[in-house]
Order: C-alpha cells, then sequence, then structure tokens
C-alpha cells in the first residue's frame, strides 16, 4: 500500500486521540501572520479583514491542519474554507483593492487550479515537500481572491454566470472523485483506518463535501448578485 512515511507541512498524520493537541507552531508562519496582521492595523481595513485572519489561523495553525494530514476529506473542506471563504473576505476586508483584467480568465485560471492541485500526482507532490505545498496554498489562495475580487467590476449577469459556472465545475469534480472505483490520493493510504474510513470512503466523503456543501457558498454569492440585479437600487438603499 505505502511505499514511504507522509510527512506533510502540517506533520504527520494524527491518531483520533491526540489531533486536538496538533497546533502548528511554525515561527515563519506566524511571522508573515503577525506582519499581514501588523499592515491591517496601519491600514483601512474592514472587519471582513479579520475575519479572514481568523480563518487563516484556523486553517494553518489550528489542529485543523494535522488533520487534513491524516484525511483526504479534511484536506478538501479545508481548500473549500481557503478559496470560497477566506479568499472573499479577504478581499471584502480591503475595500480599495482592484483587481483587473477578464473576469472570465480569472474564473478559468482559478478552476484549472483547483482541478490541477486536486489530480492525485500534483496533490501528492504537495504534500512530500513544504515547497509545493506552500505553492498549493498560494495559488489557490490568490486565485481564488483575484476570481471574488474581479467579481466586485463584473456586471451582475457576468458576475451571475461564472458563479453557477465555478458551482457546476465543482460539483463535476466532486462527482469524479466520489464516484472513482479506487483509492486515488497516496498519502492518504494509510492515514484513514485509524479513523474508521478506508482509503475510498474518506476519498468518497471528499467528493461529497466539494460535490454539496462547496457550492452552497457560490450559490449563496450568485442568490446576492441575482437580488442585486433585481432589486430597485432606492430599495436597496
Amino acid at each position: 500500500m505505502m511505499e514511504r512515511s507522509w510527512i506533510p507541512y502540517c506533520g504527520a498524520a494524527p491518531l483520533p486521540g491526540d489531533w486536538l493537541a496538533r497546533w502548528n507552531g511554525d515561527p515563519w508562519l506566524l511571522l508573515v501572520l503577525g506582519l499581514i496582521a501588523f499592515l491591517g492595523l496601519h491600514r483601512d481595513v474592514a472587519p471582513p479583514f479579520w475575519a479572514a485572519m481568523g480563518m487563516l489561523i484556523l486553517l494553518f495553525i489550528s489542529p485543523l491542519c494535522a488533520l487534513s494530514s491524516a484525511l483526504f476529506s479534511v484536506r478538501v473542506a479545508h481548500h473549500v474554507l481557503l478559496t470560497a471563504v477566506a479568499a472573499p473576505l479577504l478581499l471584502w476586508g480591503i475595500p480599495r483593492f482592484v483587481v483587473r483584467g477578464s473576469a472570465a480568465l480569472w474564473a478559468a485560471l482559478h478552476i484549472l487550479l483547483f482541478w490541477f492541485w486536486h489530480a492525485p500526482a500534483p496533490y501528492t507532490a504537495a504534500l512530500s515537500t513544504d515547497l509545493f505545498f506552500w505553492t498549493m496554498q498560494l495559488s489557490l489562495l490568490a486565485s481564488a481572491a483575484a476570481f471574488w475580487g474581479v467579481l466586485r467590476r463584473a456586471s451582475s449577469p457576468t458576475a451571475i454566470l461564472l458563479l453557477l459556472a465555478m458551482m457546476v465545475q465543482m460539483g463535476l469534480l466532486g462527482a469524479l472523485i466520489t464516484f472513482a472505483g479506487a483509492p486515488l490520493y497516496a498519502p492518504h493510504y494509510a492515514t484513514t483506518m485509524a479513523w474508521d474510513l478506508t482509503p475510498l470512503e474518506d476519498q468518497q466523503l471528499a467528493g461529497l463535501i466539494m460535490w454539496a456543501p462547496a457550492a452552497v457558498f457560490y450559490l449563496a454569492a450568485t442568490l446576492w448578485r441575482g437580488w442585486r440585479l433585481l432589486t430597485p437600487e432606492q430599495a436597496r438603499a
């Protein structure tokens, strides 16, 4: 089954009895997040910025980081929260930040990166070295932030179309992962049984998370833009 012991950035896969104690104390990460928080205190940022910071702490410092080393389903939930919650919160928290370029191109780039990093080989590489791990995380966050940022300038019909496209592609990728007949992600071949899940069951759960719950964020944004499109400006004010 496993030819090597996987030690990803978040550490070796924890057991059910010890994962809550597995906080990430990486000094470089703490330094970077502290510097970002310091800059936020001295810049014109809105409350969503601090909510985004809290989400990043949850994803990369809390025991959730270690748990994602054990379960692919948690890693998928991690990526959904990173791209569909942390990224838009960052954009809403920095009102003056402007993303230029084609909304469709930014959406296509984000979709391409999301599919790429959830293919078995790139995903395995990301759990093999810290460099690839952070390349995965930062490229997903940056492309998602650009996608959400460019939607602020897009017309409501364009934004709705792109949000629906994002929801559909997320469901399609989730369905492909759910209905795969064999486990695809080598780093989790030997880490799921302690959690009473086979690697295939963990993978199926990951696909379902990507298929259904992840779509809720994009559906909510779609409904919000639809409401803005249909509601007269005076009523919204």
